[in-house]
């Protein structure tokens, strides 16, 4: 409570609503905040959870294409204390991976307050706090708020805002452009030439819906990309390859899974899609980049229904595209596939732990805890299981100093009752 006497010397402390969290506030209800959220609650510890969007998930919600399917087993990616269905199949759908975590949420009885997007959050040295302050939407009203605790759990995730592009001429260009996170389905694009910027599994599966939909796609490859089989012999190439890290060195287990994708997908260079020096997994670990995972694609490529194009030079007015080695293309519409980013920058005033580009300066295992009750879920840049291993590590480690805390009140409470009884 002294700590909380010292916030009324800043003049700004009655200029908005303040709440105190007795536990950590979490901010992002994705599944790293859920995630988050459930092992918290396996632990006794209270908490709140702020989401800007009026849903847990948004990204999948909101941002994602019809035909997604979770890319790895559904065993990778199932989040703590609860598996999926046993009728859900091996690669789940994007409804089915919604319900799944609506499930969760309901479960672990984590109810986000929705609608509320953090401006800014600080660590107040004078008081030993986080002040997290907020904007409440609710119909055409808007109200401020300032949540203030001892513990801040970052669960905005890899993937907050789309990355835009600058590309020149882009604003002159006369047809649709649209961000992957708009594009929904092939089926408005019927019989349209299409310009998907963009080489990764989203671009790849975009380009494949819109050749199923009778459009023509044409996809930007501007560097390297490792393609895999999505399997081999009916096991999961993911799988195969943590099964593989855990007896052999990463090189060899990259050199084992580059004669797989050999064996299976054949040559993929004559088709405009170079693979990296750096093996498929090694690239992962070191930079981030996952490769991407066939699902169809290669096999419209190979039959030139989804055409492999170089970099971008500019965009003309009218419909007119010039790539990099001089060919002009006319096209109807562009889907940037373009990947997201990390917003963390933009509201965490914090520069210890972490990065300018959104990301904690450690790398996994050792991103998920900062200093004074700072903490990170989400950004091992290695998926749903990533996440679900920070969420467990940061759940015991608040956890811990809460129940010696408890422990302590219990006592303190026990002994004044004993006093009061002797007098």
């Amino acid at each position: 409570m002294e700590n909380l006497f010292r916030l009324v010397d800043h003049e700004d402390f009655f200029a908005r609503r303040c709440v105190w969290v007795n536990g950590p506030v979490i901010v992002g209800a994705g599944p790293s905040g859920l995630a988050t959220a459930a092992c918290l609650r396996e632990q006794g510890v209270p908490f709140v959870v702020l989401e800007r969007a009026e849903c847990i998930a948004s990204l999948w919600q909101k941002r994602t294409y019809d035909r997604l399917k979770l890319h790895l087993p559904k065993q990778f990616c199932q989040l703590p204390k609860m598996e999926f269905p046993q009728d859900f199949p091996e690669y789940p759908s994007r409804r089915q991976f919604i319900d799944y975590l609506e499930s969760y949420a309901r479960r672990f009885e984590i109810s986000p307050n929705f609608n509320e997007c953090v401006q800014l959050a600080r660590y107040d040295e004078t008081c030993g706090l986080w002040r997290i302050r907020t904007v409440q939407a609710r119909g055409s009203s808007r109200s401020e708020i300032e949540y203030i605790c001892r513990w801040l759990v970052v669960a905005t995730g890899e993937n907050a805002e789309c990355v835009m592009p600058e590309i020149d001429g882009l604003a002159e260009f006369e047809g649709e452009v649209i961000h992957a996170c708009d594009y929904k389905s092939g089926e408005k694009f019927v019989g349209k030439r299409v310009l998907v910027v963009g080489c990764g599994n989203s671009g790849m599966e975009m380009s494949l819906d819109l050749c199923n939909h009778n459009a023509e796609p044409s996809m930007v490859v501007r560097s390297s990309v490792h393609v895999m089989p999505r399997e081999v012999l009916g096991k999961s190439t993911f799988e195969l390859a943590v099964f593989l890290m855990k007896w052999l060195p990463l090189w060899l287990v990259d050199k084992i899974l580059l004669i797989l994708a050999w064996l299976v997908l054949g040559g993929i260079g004559k088709y405009g899609l170079k693979r990296p020096s750096m093996g498929p997994m090694e690239l992962k670990n070191e930079r981030g980049k996952t490769p991407v995972l066939d699902v169809g694609a290669l096999k419209k490529i190979r039959s030139g229904e989804i055409k492999v194009v170089p970099g971008i030079k500019r965009f003309s007015r009218g419909h007119v595209v010039e790539l990099v080695n001089g060919v002009k293309l006319d096209v109807d519409s562009v889907v940037l596939a373009t990947g997201y980013k990390s917003n963390v920058p933009s509201w965490l005033q914090e520069s210890e732990f972490f990065s300018k580009n959104g990301y904690p300066k450690s790398q996994f295992p050792n991103g998920w805890k900062g200093n004074a009750g700072l903490y990170a879920v989400g950004f091992t840049r290695r998926g749903l299981s990533g996440a679900s291993s920070d969420a467990m590590r940061i759940a015991q480690d608040i956890g811990k100093v809460w129940k010696v805390e408890t422990r302590q009140k219990q006592r303190a409470t026990a002994c004044h009752r004993r006093c009061i009884s002797q007098f």
